[in-house]
């Protein structure tokens, strides 16, 4: 009782230690702390995180990693040297390597840097057998990370800023410090972030507690129940009466039960395997492994306040299994998950494993997650659950980066389970559906980017709702990756019969593109919308200049085959053009099919597309060489200069697009002068009802429901929107518009679509504010600018996303006429102004709206 010692521990902070002897407690300060322990402890929560420390450390590290690669050390070398050193530090501040050891290497070598190299040496080969270093008694590491006694040389510079670090306090330090460092020893550029190896730990833990934690607390409650009304109905001593051999008899056979329960669950979570198959450094196996030691220590503690026996931690290392294919990131998978175990041991009043202190785990393999190299599919061992974060790589990228022998034969294997498209994580969600089918796993949990729920991915969640059950998600969270924020969808999934809960709420089931409700998932293509939208341009190369360039070239004599340049020289459009003011650029549009030589013979355009380079340096030959198959030989035109679209819009007075991606689903008319980006969905009609039919607030519903999003952006998927979407019966997009245009329904669409453009042409470019100016050759739509320094700033607010985003009464009121316009030639009218009655933004409900549609599309699609 000569001292009272305070140990912060909150959840992802450093941990602080407040220390003071009893004779202390005559300082009134030190009595209002003591006070504040019991009755206001936050006021002891650190200020620093664990994460902001890692932080700070990680770029700490930077420099040096990048001084070692400067002098022509190997990335792999650097990034495992740094790891050994990260981990001398943490050794030391727990204890680990015994009286600083690590930190008086350094300062010996300071007075002589070039000493340094053997110091470490020595140092390192104590560790890895288990030895002395002088009269310093050294424990045995070995676990990889030490396996041999190797040290890079480091100059005074370096030896001086690991002095700094050492001076940290390295024992709360995070596990995912490892693979930082690992990733910025290999590209030290990497300093945005704290790596793709790094994952917040709650984000983790959206995965970690419905798939791992919530089902053992479940558990673990339900034997506790069964525990306590043993111990309560065994009889009691009493103060009046000793037990009789009978009753003492029957206490202990209750007392034994109760044991015999808790040991069964503790038997269990020894037992209990956790995989990752994609494990990185090792994230996702050290949050879980600190999650199922959490529950035993709980279970421990809940049995000696029922008077049984606590018993020692029996989980561990050995819990997790891993998969990974980069030997570092395996090798920090190992040491990641044992400094977890170092610190959750000694944050809960256990000694650490000895002997080696960091034993090798095999558990953790190093190779390929899905398939072998003869070409078989890879299987993974049994485990109670699966998690992770397998890698995001989109269908049409697989061949680049893997090659297309390894992205064929991978696509061979699930041939008749998954699309031949696919994104790469899908086979990784229809492995573990597989190992949960079979019986070799109970659930499993994994982030996707939220594609995993659209178009060619959406198979493979089918597979997962029609075998199981998905009993948590989020259709849409925000992660980091690569420095940048993505929106993904954490899905887990498993033959559990809880209430499902989708972003937090239970609902009665999860649908397999992670919505609840209605399932729009089995929505069929429909023939009459067939060719009816088309993608825009994708150039892939230096197509593209700016409008001055474009006139000075339309000014320039004819070429030597006695044609202007206005033959291959037309505006062009993305999605930009359309929610912002148009940025006046143009397109180099050499004839598709001309020959390199007659295309040559349009000297500037030509000369432009052959010797600009791209952002990175590289000539359009060099990017459409590594393009590979999908480039072919024609690199003077652009990589997908779609004929058929282009054929379709020609001899139209003007034509529909819409962005591919988008704040709000926004349509306007183009000319055919104009030609479209590929983020520009095309819809090949020029009348007026087509426009209505697709700008109102049903197509929208539509459109957000059966679309993708990219972060906080709809995309408007036209293979998914606009080919299942129910046209109103008799004004179909296979239908011509002159077979229609006596059809009152078309007729009062394209009045309250006229209006709606009308006024809206009129807010973004108002007479008083603009000229119009005829292009410098005809042929071309007239420039529109402004008439002085005070209507041009005024008009860069005038963009259609500012417009709807404002979203002022007048256009309202226009979207209101046109919504209901659409709603009658559905023969929906009546019910539209009854909802608007009782409330004028609605009309009807979304889902509604979205259940009549569906049923729309299922008749038509039955009658084909």
């Amino acid at each position: 009782m000569d001292r009272i010692i305070i140990r912060t521990n909150w959840t992802n902070t450093v941990q602080e230690v407040h220390e003071f002897a009893t004779e202390d407690l005559i300082d009134a300060s030190v009595r209002d702390r003591l006070r504040a322990a019991f009755l206001d402890p936050e006021i002891f929560k650190p200020a620093k995180s664990r994460q902001d420390l890692t932080e700070e450390t990680a770029a700490g590290f930077a420099g040096l990693a990048q001084r070692l690669r400067d002098r022509g050390q190997e990335p792999h070398q650097v990034a495992h040297f740094v790891n050994r050193l990260v981990f001398c530090m943490f050794a030391e501040d727990v204890g680990l390597l015994p009286d600083n050891l690590f930190t008086r290497m350094l300062e010996r070598s300071r007075s002589r840097a070039d000493s340094f190299t053997a110091n470490a040496e020595m140092l390192f080969g104590a560790m890895a057998t288990g030895g002395a270093v002088g009269f310093e008694s050294v424990e045995w590491f070995n676990g990889g990370l030490f396996e041999d006694a190797h040290a890079l040389p480091l100059n005074a510079e370096d030896i001086e800023d690991l002095l700094k670090a050492a001076r940290r306090d390295w024992s709360q330090i995070d596990p995912s410090i490892l693979g930082t460092l690992f990733e910025r020893g290999l590209d030290p550029a990497k300093r945005s972030q704290l790596g793709a190896h790094y994952t917040d730990r709650e984000k983790i833990m959206m995965i970690v507690r419905p798939v791992i934690i919530d089902p053992l607390a479940a558990e673990w409650a339900e034997a506790l129940a069964k525990m306590t009304a043993l111990i309560d109905s065994a009889p009691k001593r009493t103060a009046e009466r000793l037990l009789s051999p009978t009753e003492r008899r029957r206490a202990e056979k209750l007392r034994d039960d109760a044991t015999a329960i808790h040991s069964a669950f503790i038997e269990r979570l020894a037992r209990f395997r956790i995989l990752d198959p994609a494990c990185g450094s090792g994230n996702f196996l050290y949050v879980a492994l600190r999650a199922l030691k959490d529950i035993e220590h709980r279970a421990n503690l809940d049995a000696e306040a029922l008077g049984l026996p606590r018993g020692f931690p029996r989980t561990g290392p050995e819990n997790v299994l891993g998969i990974e294919l980069n030997p570092y990131a395996a090798e920090l998978a190992r040491v990641s998950v044992w400094i977890g175990e170092i610190q959750w041991m000694r944050r809960n009043g256990f000694d650490a494993a000895k002997n080696p202190i960091l034993r090798p785990l095999d558990t953790i393999e190093c190779r390929d997650a899905i398939i072998n190299q003869d070409g078989t599919a890879m299987h993974w061992p049994p485990a109670d659950a699966i998690i992770g974060n397998p890698p995001y790589l989109g269908a049409k990228l697989m061949k680049g980066l893997l090659g297309p022998s390894y992205t064929n034969a991978v696509r061979a294997l699930y041939t008749g389970r998954l699309p031949g498209f696919t994104d790469l994580v899908c086979y990784w969600f229809e492995n573990a559906r597989s190992q949960i089918e079979l019986g070799n796993s109970q659930r499993a949990g994994f982030v996707a980017t939220n594609s995993i729920r659209k178009n060619t991915n959406l198979p493979v969640l089918h597979r997962i709702v029609n075998s199981m059950r998905v009993f948590a998600a989020q259709s849409e969270d925000r992660w980091a990756l690569n420095g940048a924020a993505v929106d993904v969808s954490i899905v887990c999934f498993g033959l559990d019969d809880k209430i499902p809960v989708l972003n937090g709420i239970p609902v009665d089931k999860i649908n397999a593109d992670l919505t609840a409700g209605l399932d729009l998932t089995g929505t069929r293509i429909l023939s009459e919308n067939n060719d009816g939208a088309f993608l825009g341009i994708q150039k892939s190369g230096p197509f593209d200049v700016p409008g001055t360039v474009a006139r000075e070239w339309l000014r320039e004599p004819m070429n030597p085959n006695g044609q202007s340049n206005s033959a291959v020289l037309k505006p062009y459009w993305n999605g930009d053009d359309v929610t912002s003011r148009p940025r006046d650029v143009w397109l180099i549009d050499l004839p598709l099919g001309t020959s390199e030589t007659d295309a040559s013979l349009f000297a500037s355009p030509f000369e432009h597309v052959q010797s600009t380079p791209d952002s990175t340096g590289k000539l359009i030959k060099h990017l459409r060489a590594e393009l590979g198959d999908r480039a072919g030989p024609r690199w003077w035109e652009p990589h997908w200069p779609r004929p058929e679209m282009r054929t379709r819009i020609a001899p139209l007075t003007r034509y529909i697009v819409t962005p591919e991606t988008a704040q709000h689903r926004l349509f306007i008319w183009l000319t055919p002068a104009v030609l479209p980006d590929k983020n520009l969905i095309v819809i090949p009609r020029d009348d007026d009802t087509s426009f209505g039919l697709l700008h109102n607030r049903i197509h929208e519903l539509w459109s957000l429901r059966k679309g993708s999003d990219l972060q906080d952006r709809p995309r408007y998927t036209h293979t998914s929107v606009f080919a299942t979407f129910p046209f109103p019966e008799g004004l179909t997009p296979n239908i011509p518009a002159a077979d229609y245009a006596d059809d009152p329904r078309a007729q009062a669409i394209a009045a309250a679509a006229r209006r709606l453009n009308e006024l809206r042409e009129n807010w973004l470019n108002p007479a008083d504010l603009v000229v119009r100016v005829p292009e410098v050759v005809p042929g071309y739509p007239d420039r529109i600018l402004p008439k002085d320094e005070d209507a041009a700033k005024e008009l860069k607010k005038r963009t259609l996303t500012n417009l709807y985003n404002a979203r002022p009464q007048w256009l309202a009121n226009a979207h209101a006429a046109l919504d209901q316009a659409v709603a009658d030639a559905y023969g929906w009218g009546d019910d539209w102004r009854a909802g608007v009655a009782a409330n004028p933004a609605q009309g009807l409900p979304d889902d509604e709206i979205l259940a009549r549609l569906f049923r729309l599309n299922q008749e038509r699609a039955g009658k084909a």
